[in-house]
């Protein structure tokens, strides 16, 4: 990952009628960065992503794209491939057809048969796109995309309707494409997605972010979380604490410490905490928190 900008978004604002879905948004996406744009329901990054990838136009603000306004679509374009939520091919094309006609349309370079192997739909080639399952479509939608190896690729929602295994092929390419210089812009209900392969997140609220920094930045701001549950009758415990329906939770920010503390007097103390379990923040502790704040 280099300094440099490939996303510019400076102070960017949509409006529809009296309604102001984005607001004063301002953030960057540097060349070789996983960048992760997550969001509540309606915090307006879906018409942030799509002043991004130039099927919208801002109300005020600047949005540049490998140093070009995404507007420009014969500059922008070909360096872009973009995964949909529904790409909505044609459902009388085969597979081949389909891949070799966006291809066509990308005016990127590359092979029918090597992106087939890549996303495993060589075997569904000559098949038309309406007889696919709902994976072999997402399969389908992501080949599109990395076509080419393009500069900056969005992925909105890959994984969903994936199996497994597929979902462990889709991110060994992604991982590729990465070594190969390729930023990657993910938005996902998958959290846990984000969590494990994001260099940073931008997480939007009501228009703007919410907190925007690397996921250990952002699961910082709340406390780790220790819980056992205790035998009913026992010293005092040496650690703030509460109770819930028989679970005693320890928040804490200093985990390795606390919960060192907390074993050694359970041992001195001869006590056995039943179910034990202890770990940091997790991103999806980090949104159910935005409303209670």
């Amino acid at each position: 990952m280099t300094s440099t900008a490939v996303i510019d978004v400076e102070r960017l604002n949509l409006k529809y009628g009296d309604f102001h879905a984005v607001k004063d948004l301002s953030f960057q996406v540097h060349r070789g960065e996983f960048y992760a744009l997550l969001g509540t329901n309606g915090a307006g990054k879906t018409s942030t992503l799509e002043t991004i990838e130039g099927h919208r136009t801002p109300t005020s603000g600047t949005v540049r794209v490998l140093g070009q306004s995404p507007r420009d679509r014969a500059a922008v374009r070909p360096k872009m491939g973009i995964m949909l939520q529904e790409s909505g091919f044609t459902p009388d094309l085969t597979v081949k057809e389909s891949i070799r006609l966006i291809g066509a349309l990308t005016r990127r370079q590359d092979r029918v048969d090597r992106v087939l192997a890549i996303v495993d739909l060589t075997r569904k080639a000559g098949t038309k796109v309406s007889q696919l399952s709902g994976g072999e479509k997402r399969r389908l939608d992501f080949a599109t995309a990395i076509w080419g190896t393009p500069e900056l690729v969005f992925l909105d929602e890959p994984t969903t309707g994936l199996d497994i295994q597929s979902r462990d092929a889709l991110w060994d390419v992604v991982d590729k494409l990465r070594e190969d210089g390729s930023t990657i812009v993910l938005t996902t209900h998958y959290l846990e997605e984000a969590q494990q392969r994001a260099d940073r997140v931008g997480l939007m609220h009501q228009g703007t972010f919410h907190q925007e920094g690397t996921v250990a930045e952002l699961t910082r701001t709340l406390p780790a979380v220790i819980q056992f549950a205790l035998p009913h009758t026992t010293p005092s415990l040496p650690l703030a604490h509460r109770r819930d329906n028989g679970t005693v939770l320890v928040e804490t920010h200093q985990l390795q410490k606390d919960l060192f503390v907390l074993l050694r007097w359970a041992h001195d103390n001869a006590v056995e905490l039943q179910d034990l379990q202890a770990g940091p923040t997790r991103l999806d502790d980090v949104f159910r928190a935005i409303n209670h704040r």
